[in-house]
C-alpha cells in the first residue's frame, strides 16, 4: 500500500513500508494424514478399555466418507457380542435446566462406587446456518471430564437428529464393549431428539426448573409420558418452595396419564444440581426403577424391541442414501429444482417422476 506522505509535497516525510508478515502456517510444515486403522487394531484397543481406540472408532461412525462406514459398520460387528452389560439413561430437559451440571455430579455419584465406569454421549446442536457445533459441554462437566473412569464424547446433531441418533445408538455398543457400564446420553433439549433418545436408553430422566411460569405448560404431555423420572432442579434457596409447588403439580399431573407399559409409576424429585443436595435420593429412584423392570422382565422386553426399532431405522437410513447418492438421480434432481423453483412443474410431480425413474432402475 502506497503512503500518500512518500508524495513529493510533503518534504521530510518518510513513511517506510513496514516488515511483510510471516504465513499463518509453516510452509515447512508437512501434513501427514493419519492412516486409516484396521478394525482388528480398534476393536482390540476398545476391548482392553483404550479410550483413544474408542474415539477414533467413533469418529469412524460419524464419518460421512462410504470407507470409513464400511470400517465402522466392521468394528461395531465384532464389538456387539461384547455389549449390552449397562444401564442405559437419558437425560433430557429445557436448555438452562442444568443437565451438564446435573450429569457431572450424577456421574461422580456413580463412579464413587467400586467397578464403575461411566460414558457420556451429549447430542450438541448445529447451526442451522454455519453447520457448526460449539462441542462445549466438556467445559461445564469441569469434575466428570478429568476422571479416570469417565469418557465424555459430544456429538454434532448436524442438522439431522435421526442420523446422529443412530450414530449415538452404535456409539453406544462400542462404549459398552469397552467396558463403560453405565451410559449417559444427553439430548439437545429442543424437544425433537426426545422420542430417538428414548428409544435407545432403559431409563428416561425428564429434568425441569420450578418458577418460570407455569410449569405444566412448559413440557408437552408426550415428553412427559415418555419420562421414567422428573426431577425438579436447582431446588434451593429462595427457590425451594416454589419447587416444592413444582413437584406437586407434576405429581398431580401424572395421575392423569395411563399407566406405563412397565408398571413403574414415574417419580418426581427435587434436588439441586449446583449445591449436590438430593442426589442420593434420585440415584435411589434410579435403581428402584432397574430392580423393579429386571424382576418383572421389562428390561428385557424392552431392550428386545428397541433392537428391532433400530434395524428398521437403519434400513430407512440406507434407502435414503442410496437415492441420494445415485448419479442419475442427482443429476435429474438438479433439473428438476429448478423446474419447481421457476413454477414450471409442481412439487408433487416432481418427486412423482424422480421416483418412478428411480424404481424403474432398480427393475431393470
Amino acid at each position: 500500500m502506497e503512503h500518500p506522505e512518500n508524495d513529493s509535497q510533503y518534504s521530510g516525510l518518510t513513511v517506510n513500508s513496514g516488515v511483510a508478515q510471516p504465513p499463518v502456517v509453516n510452509p515447512y510444515l508437512k501434513r501427514r494424514r493419519r492412516p486409516l486403522p484396521e478394525a482388528s487394531e480398534l476393536v482390540e484397543g476398545i476391548l482392553h478399555g483404550d479410550s483413544t481406540a474408542l474415539a477414533r472408532a467413533i469418529t469412524l461412525i460419524e464419518s460421512v466418507n462410504p470407507e470409513h462406514y464400511a470400517r465402522a459398520q466392521e468394528v461395531i460387528e465384532k464389538c456387539l457380542p461384547y455389549s449390552g452389560d449397562s444401564r442405559r439413561i437419558g437425560i433430557t430437559g429445557v436448555p438452562g435446566a442444568g443437565k451438564s451440571t446435573s450429569i457431572d455430579v450424577f456421574g461422580l455419584h456413580v463412579l464413587r462406587k467400586p467397578g464403575q465406569k461411566l460414558a457420556v454421549l451429549a447430542i450438541d446442536p448445529s447451526s442451522e446456518r454455519t453447520k457448526g457445533s460449539i462441542l462445549g459441554d466438556k467445559t461445564r462437566m469441569e469434575k466428570l471430564s478429568v476422571h479416570p473412569d469417565a469418557f465424555i464424547r459430544p456429538s454434532p446433531s448436524a442438522g439431522s437428529l435421526g442420523g446422529v441418533a443412530r450414530k449415538t445408538r452404535e456409539t453406544i455398543v462400542l462404549c459398552e464393549a469397552a467396558g463403560y457400564n453405565n451410559i449417559f446420553v444427553e439430548t439437545v433439549g429442543v424437544g425433537q431428539s426426545e422420542t430417538a433418545v428414548h428409544s435407545m436408553v432403559d431409563f428416561f430422566l425428564l429434568i425441569q426448573l420450578a418458577g418460570t411460569g407455569d410449569e405444566l405448560q412448559g413440557i408437552k404431555r408426550g415428553i412427559m409420558e415418555m419420562a421414567d423420572g422428573i426431577v425438579i432442579n436447582k431446588a434451593d434457596g429462595d427457590n425451594i418452595n416454589r419447587a416444592r409447588l413444582a413437584q406437586a403439580q407434576f405429581r398431580s399431573a401424572l395421575h392423569l396419564f395411563p399407566p406405563t407399559p412397565s408398571g413403574w409409576v414415574p417419580e418426581v424429585l427435587c434436588y439441586s444440581g449446583y449445591y449436590e443436595l438430593g442426589i442420593d435420593e434420585v440415584w435411589d429412584m434410579i435403581d428402584r426403577y432397574f430392580t423393579y423392570t429386571r424382576e418383572n422382565g421389562y428390561f428385557e422386553e424392552k431392550r428386545r424391541r428397541q433392537a428391532s426399532y433400530w434395524m428398521y431405522e437403519t434400513i430407512d437410513d440406507q434407502l435414503k442414501a442410496n437415492f441420494y447418492n445415485n448419479p442419475e438421480i442427482g443429476a435429474m434432481l438438479s433439473r428438476l429444482v429448478d423446474e419447481v423453483q421457476t413454477n414450471r412443474r409442481s412439487s408433487f410431480t416432481a418427486a412423482r417422476d424422480v421416483l418412478d425413474r428411480y424404481f424403474a432402475n432398480l427393475r431393470k
